[in-house]
């Protein structure tokens, strides 16, 4: 058994109504999250370099080769632990984690000890911002019209980062980025497009180097 057995429809909190269709749906990729979410690589740089000024220390007060090698190395087991936890945090994270697109809204599920699921219409969608990855992950951010606006510590990780007073939700490391954005442009463009909406333009802006840039049409 798990937290969300009972789901009517995986990763939604119900049944999709009359005339609404599933277009995509995924998670995160657990390792991508777990670097650019969770910072395991800058938490390792620092631990390599605490160990390097610690074994340098060392050296400095008169130790040999093998004393300073040995007080760097005492880091070594808070460093493991540490990097251990957050990848498992990133696992557990992406695990639970179902991003889901319709023809009419985008729905984030998250969450291992406290699971939400966050309805996002399209109608309250100003923009979304693609930023991509070298590995071909990358984010969408989405920025909600005046007045909707959504807790940042509510959503974290699911939020762009240092986005603080005006939060994004944000589909974050997922796969395949750019043919999700494609996907979701269209999805949001017909969207506003049925429903005669011309004060919230939908607008996909990429955040990324110049090649694959995508264009609105």
């Amino acid at each position: 058994m798990t937290e969300h057995e009972f789901e009517p429809v995986r990763g939604l909190p119900g049944e999709l109504p009359k005339g609404e269709t599933m277009l995509w749906q995924g998670a995160p990729d657990w390792w991508a999250l777990a670097q650019r979410a969770f910072h395991m690589r800058t938490v390792a740089v620092y631990f390599g370099l605490l160990m390097a000024w610690r074994g340098g220390a060392a050296a400095i007060d008169g130790a040999d080769t093998v004393g300073a090698l040995q007080s760097a190395l005492g880091l070594l087991p808070v460093a493991v632990v540490s990097l251990g936890l957050l990848a498992g945090l990133a696992w557990l994270t992406a695990r639970t984690t179902v991003y889901t697109i319709t023809t009419k809204r985008i729905v984030l599920r998250f969450g291992f000890a406290l699971p939400k699921a966050i309805n996002i219409p399209f109608t309250i969608v100003e923009t979304a911002t693609l930023k991509t990855n070298s590995d071909g992950s990358g984010d969408l951010g989405l920025t909600l019209t005046s007045p909707n606006k959504v807790a940042y510590l509510l959503i974290w990780p699911h939020a762009r980062p240092w986005k603080v007073t005006r939060p994004q939700p944000s589909l974050r490391a997922i796969p395949n980025a750019s043919a999700v954005a494609v996907q979701l442009m269209h999805a949001l463009k017909a969207a506003h497009g049925d429903r005669g909406i011309v004060h919230a333009p939908v607008i996909l802006v990429q955040e990324t180097t110049p090649q694959g840039a995508l264009s609105p049409a």
